[in-house]
């Protein structure tokens, strides 16, 4: 928008990909801020396919936003738009006449209901694959400024993503939780949280939570190294250990576990409980927190983070910044361009801080 801005009459909001906790402070932020610019907001059901599809689930896919509409939701978990992991218009699975099921390209049809419903521009809420989307979708001619979700904190351009912080809060308990059990029996527990490809979530909740050792998938694991900590600890009287394990860690020279052959990460903390308890002989439970991670209201760090990034991104449509997604870099929310903040997911450095001081502290990352 080289008016800066001017002209805008109505912006249209989505939530794509897995749900994090502060997806709604998001939605009360961008629009309130945008209602203030006198501007009219639409919400999006589903992604995409509130465009795609007149009804989602039984209500309208495209439907006003207003002030009544954003009330009191930015304690709230979830999206009241209600979000996809299957909704990439550029590859929606449908089923063919013959009964099988293909991917048909249907971005095209987007572009062209943006433009029968006037929206002059979209603030695309999601993680990397959404934002992938949103990126694509910019380059066929769609007004885009993405907001960065993603509970696995693996988006390079912005130094922490709203979500992260509630989702450490909910694995750190969970690991202090079983901290008493494990010792009342003398087992080790296995610990599975999310991170597919990258390990803040068990890094942070793992210092946090006390864990003995902590798998990521940065770090290759040796399953005697962790048996060697598991026994070093009964010989000093600790019998009993606590094993933090990201989803997507991987053995040395191995993959990772996978739920099905869709491609799936899940299953480690059951490959890993029946490995240490045949190469220790101690009672190995694993426990498996799953979606609960995304689940719950928000911690204030996070609504006030994810209220930031929907009041900047109607800045950025006022100012004309198109094709951008909002970051935080340093004290501050900045733009920065789509096609840079999806280019590299962020990963944790080996010698980064919390790394080595986990290291200093006793804690084993299994090689």
């Amino acid at each position: 928008m080289a008016d800066g801005g001017r002209g805008i009459r109505r912006i249209a909001i989505n939530t794509g990909g897995g749900d994090a906790p502060g997806l709604n402070g998001v939605i009360r932020a961008a629009t309130l801020a945008a209602l203030n610019e006198g501007w009219e907001v639409l919400g999006i059901r589903r992604g995409y396919m509130g465009v795609l599809e007149p009804e989602v689930d039984g209500e309208a896919g495209v439907f006003p936003l207003n002030a009544h509409a954003v009330r009191g939701i930015a304690h709230l978990g979830g999206t009241i738009l209600g979000t996809t992991t299957r909704g990439n218009p550029f590859g929606l699975e449908v089923r063919q006449p013959d009964g099988t099921w293909g991917k048909v390209d249907r971005s095209d049809e987007i572009i062209e209901a943006f433009q029968r419903l006037e929206i002059d521009a979209l603030i695309a809420i999601g993680g990397d694959g959404s934002l992938n989307i949103a990126h694509a979708l910019h380059r066929k001619g769609l007004p885009v400024i993405g907001v960065p979700k993603t509970i696995d904190n693996d988006l390079r351009a912005t130094d922490v993503t709203f979500g992260f912080q509630t989702a450490v809060e909910v694995a750190t308990d969970a690991i202090g939780r079983l901290h008493s059990t494990a010792e009342a029996h003398q087992r080790v527990m296995v610990v599975q949280v999310m991170g597919r490809h990258t390990g803040w979530i068990a890094v942070e909740s793992g210092i946090a939570g006390g864990a003995d050792v902590i798998l990521i998938p940065e770090i290759p694991y040796h399953l005697d190294r962790i048996a060697e900590k598991v026994r070093e600890r009964d010989q000093h009287g600790r019998r009993f250990s606590i094993v933090v394990a990201a989803e997507g860690a991987s053995p040395a020279g191995g993959q990772p576990s996978y739920v099905d052959a869709s491609g799936r990460y899940g299953g480690i903390a059951d490959r890993l409980a029946e490995e240490i308890e045949i190469l220790t002989g101690k009672e190995t439970r694993p426990l498996v927190l799953g979606h609960i991670q995304r689940g719950g209201s928000p911690i204030a760090y996070d609504r006030n983070l994810a209220m930031r990034f929907g009041a900047a991104a109607v800045r950025c449509i006022k100012e004309g910044s198109l094709g951008t997604m909002v970051a935080l870099q340093g004290a501050h929310v900045r733009a920065v361009p789509l096609a840079e903040a999806i280019s590299e997911i962020k990963r944790v450095p080996l010698d980064d801080d919390m790394v080595v001081s986990a290291r200093q502290l006793g804690i084993s990352f299994g090689d």
